[in-house]
Formats: C-alpha cells, sequence, structure tokens
C-alpha cells in the first residue's frame, strides 16, 4: 500500500496529510475530531485502500502536526477549516472527492458538502449530525452537550484537563481507541488550546439554547448523495440529530445504526465502518 505525507502550504498554515492509495485512484478525503489527529483513521485507512480508493486524511488546524491558528477567531469553521480542506485539494489536485467527517470533522464535512458540491461526490457524517439538526435536537441532545459550556473558559479547562496526568480528560473521553496517543499531542505546547478553540469559534451555549436563524452558516442544504452514521454506544449525541439530519438533505439520504460501538467508531468497528463506507461511495461512483 503506498503510504506517503506531506507537508502542505494552504490557507496561511503548514498542514501535515497522510496520503495513502493509489494516485489515480478515487480519492477520499477524511477528517478527524477533537482531541484526535489523522492517527483516528489508521484502522480503517487500510481497508478503504484495498477497496480502491485513495484516501487523504489531514491533521485539521491546531491537531497533530499542522499548524496552530493564532486566535480563536482563526479556528471559525467557515473561514479556517473550510478553506484548508480546498486548498489541500488544490494542493494534491484532486478535483473531486468522497468526503467524510468523524465529530468536528464532520460539520466541516457538512458545510464543504453543502457549499462546495462541485468538489464532492458524496458525504459521509459520522456521530455529528447536520448542525442545524444537532441545534434543534431537543433537551436530551443540549444536557449531553453541556460540556461545551466547561471548554470555554480559557485556560481554567486546559488547567483542569492536564491535572492528575489528565485525569479529567481521561475521564470525559474514556470510551477513546488510544487516549494514550491524544494526550501526546495534547501535551505539547499549545496544542490543547488549539484544539478546544474549535468549541471557542464555532459552538457556545448560547447557540445550543437559542439556534441561529437559517443562513447563519450559508448554504445549508445537501445536495450530494449522504450517509449518516451513529453508533449505540455513543455518550455524547443523541441519535435524533442525526437521523433529523435527512430534512437538510436534497439528495439520496442513507442512514446506518452502529452496534457495540462508542463514539469513536473508526476504533471499535472498523471493519463495519469501512464496509458502510464503501457501499455508499459504490453506489454514488
Amino acid at each position: 500500500m503506498r503510504a506517503e505525507t506531506h507537508r502542505i502550504s494552504a490557507n496561511g498554515l503548514s498542514h501535515f496529510v497522510r496520503d495513502s492509495g493509489a494516485e489515480d485512484a478515487p480519492a477520499a478525503l477524511l477528517l478527524h475530531g477533537f482531541p484526535d489527529s489523522s492517527v483516528v483513521w489508521t484502522k480503517v485507512t487500510p481497508l478503504l485502500v484495498n477497496a480502491g480508493y485513495r484516501v487523504i486524511t489531514p491533521d485539521l488546524r491546531g491537531f497533530g502536526d499542522t499548524d496552530m491558528a493564532a486566535s480563536v477567531a482563526d479556528y471559525d469553521i467557515q473561514t479556517g477549516a473550510f478553506k484548508d480542506v480546498l486548498a489541500i485539494m488544490d494542493a494534491l489536485k484532486i478535483d473531486v472527492a468522497h468526503i467524510a467527517g468523524h465529530d468536528f470533522g464532520a460539520p466541516v464535512a457538512w458545510m464543504l458538502a453543502a457549499q462546495r458540491p462541485e468538489r464532492f461526490k458524496t458525504l459521509t457524517a459520522i456521530s455529528v449530525g447536520h448542525t442545524r439538526a444537532f441545534l434543534k435536537a431537543g433537551w436530551e441532545q443540549k444536557w449531553r452537550s453541556t460540556y461545551i459550556l466547561f471548554h470555554q473558559f480559557r485556560g481554567v479547562c486546559e488547567a483542569a484537563y492536564r491535572a492528575n496526568d489528565w485525569a479529567l480528560l481521561r475521564k470525559h473521553w474514556s470510551a477513546h481507541g488510544d487516549i494514550e496517543e491524544a494526550i501526546r499531542l495534547l501535551s505539547r505546547s499549545g496544542r490543547l488550546t488549539a484544539g478546544l478553540n474549535w468549541y471557542r469559534a464555532n459552538i457556545s451555549i448560547g447557540r445550543i439554547l437559542r439556534p441561529p436563524p437559517p443562513g447563519t452558516f450559508g448554504e445549508e442544504i445537501v445536495r450530494i448523495p449522504t450517509l449518516g452514521i451513529w453508533s449505540d454506544g455513543e455518550a455524547y449525541l443523541t441519535e435524533a440529530q442525526m437521523m433529523k439530519s435527512k430534512d437538510y438533505v436534497d439528495a439520496p439520504w442513507r442512514y446506518e445504526r452502529m452496534k457495540d460501538a462508542s463514539h469513536w467508531i473508526s476504533y471499535d468497528a472498523p471493519e463495519a465502518l469501512a464496509r458502510v463506507m464503501i457501499s455508499h461511495w459504490r453506489n454514488h461512483p
């Protein structure tokens, strides 16, 4: 299996990108979330490559070995990661690709699919549904999202997560498939704050309690084939926010409920995840 890494200058930052599979194979971009890096896709990537795909997994801004941005505002998805992904595709000369996202990578993928549909064949949203569906998912989802309030307290949150050998972070993200690697990466200077800045720039308790009006996030309707995946061991997100995402898809919609998997489906059920993704891609080549 061809496996390379790139340093790509894009949107004012140097990005670390993993690139596996034949260069002329259909491309798929996989986007991670917090507290992860492209390492989260390690178990899934070979399965997708063996099925005939080129798999591109960047470290999103502030994570892994990609540069950190200067301010909280720089982590706004619309002006940050949205442009990063398109610039990475351009640098690799990829005109069109399948796109998938997990955790914070999912809202990035939803936004790209809605606003730049000419660049993507399909969308796969893992764990996190459409932003509008998430914000309107009801009080259970609001309750599950209360930790986001804690993430808003710059300095306080960082100190609490680092204390006692990262005990609080280990407890809150207890189902993580490789928490030691996540902590190793977050332990470097500035990296925990960079990761938390994704929450500070894009989510607030006020926004969760009072969803902003339509159009706030730009074009919101996705018009490419979309696969939504949710797992029955999910602790942070309700099934409703994924199932109701179909209301924001004006294209073929498919929903898959994974059994016996936590929030980190790519660690807990890589074969099942790869299988449904490959099926989705082959149904919409």
